[in-house]
């Protein structure tokens, strides 16, 4: 490719942004944590079991986030560039999550999200010391439909899951994926809740198209809650007050936007950047009245990997690559959820 500067200069930084994809959420609603120990149903298990560790979001969700600025380094088809500043992000993410059908051993639902970014930065290009101003916006969206069913394998409660997803910008759809999970539950008790599984993703552009999962919840007499879901997310859990929850750890987010008109000799040319993030810190959540949670997210968000590959090749082949430094964020949210089920005496 002889269009190095441009695009350079079109691409700039790609800074870090949660994720809104449909990955595994892995969000237990505060009430969840607030009923005693009473055992519920199979059913009522599998049902909340799924919605927490499958679904994209509570049925409706608004976020905002903002990153302090940071530096970055970066490679361009393999040629390191000089170290650059992103000066500005900001991110707005809305999402809602709902059933279509639901039956005893099988439902269907949908998802439904939308990503508005804001992103500046100052540049050094290649070969100059004085650096140069530029910003972008972003639109991203995607929606899936979703199909899950519940079954017994080895005796064990097993939920099998199916996701049809598209996604594109406010230009296009881009790309149709998809992504089957299934799931063993092999315990699930008032303390303690244990499964394993694996996440297999139908999309030639996957940069793990295989995953294995892992999760592990438990409630200790002191009022401590231990919450993994590997790969996604590693939390201490607390429930400090009658309508509150602190969590600390660590979460995994994937993000990512498609790109146009970066190559002037192959203007239709189309791109996509992605992003995988470790955000590191506190999580506080408050419930508001019966139906609402207020969640607060603060602390340092570390980029795994992340780059810019043409969208018909492998996330492997990416032609330009970033390398940001560790950054302070915080994030804002609230949710709405008609389920949440007061805490019965």
């Amino acid at each position: 490719m002889k269009h190095l500067k441009q695009f350079f200069l079109l691409v700039f930084v790609i800074p870090a942004i949660p994720s809104s994809t449909f990955a595994q959420a892995g969000k237990d609603s505060l009430a969840a944590q607030k009923q005693s120990g009473t055992q519920d149903s199979i059913a009522r298990k599998v049902l909340a079991y799924a919605n927490n560790k499958f679904a994209l979001a509570r049925p409706f969700n608004v976020e905002y986030t903002n990153m302090s600025p940071y530096r970055y380094a970066s490679k361009l088809e393999g040629t390191s560039l000089p170290e650059s500043k992103a000066t500005r992000f900001s991110q707005l993410k809305l999402s809602t999550n709902f059933n279509l059908i639901r039956k005893k051993t099988w439902l269907l639902g949908a998802t439904i999200a939308y990503r508005y970014t804001d992103i500046g930065a100052n540049l050094v290009g290649p070969g100059s010391t004085a650096p140069k101003s530029v910003d972008g916006q972003f639109h991203y969206h995607a929606s899936a439909l979703n199909f899950t069913y519940f079954s017994k394998l080895f005796n064990k409660t097993t939920i099998y899951t199916g996701s049809l997803m598209v996604d594109g910008s406010e230009k296009h759809f881009e790309r149709l994926t998809g992504l089957v999970t299934g799931t063993i539950i092999l315990k699930a008790n008032a303390r303690t809740k244990v499964a394993v599984g694996m996440v297999i993703s139908v999309d030639p552009s996957a940069q793990l198209p295989f995953i294995p999962t892992f999760t592990y919840e438990h409630k200790f007499n002191n009022g401590l809650i231990a919450d993994m879901i590997l790969p996604k997310q590693l939390l201490l859990r607390k429930v400090i007050h009658k309508n509150g929850r602190l969590s600390l750890g660590t979460e995994l987010d994937r993000s990512g936007f498609y790109l146009y008109n970066l190559d002037p000799n192959n203007p239709s040319q189309k791109y996509e950047y992605r992003q995988v993030d470790l955000n590191n810190g506190l999580v506080y959540e408050h419930l508001i009245g019966s139906h609402f949670v207020a969640t607060a997210r603060t602390g340092i968000r570390a980029t795994i990997s992340s780059g810019i590959f043409e969208k018909e090749k492998k996330f492997g082949d990416a032609v330009f690559e970033t390398t940001p430094k560790p950054g302070f964020y915080f994030n804002i949210g609230l949710s709405y959820n008609p389920f949440i089920k007061k805490k019965t005496k």
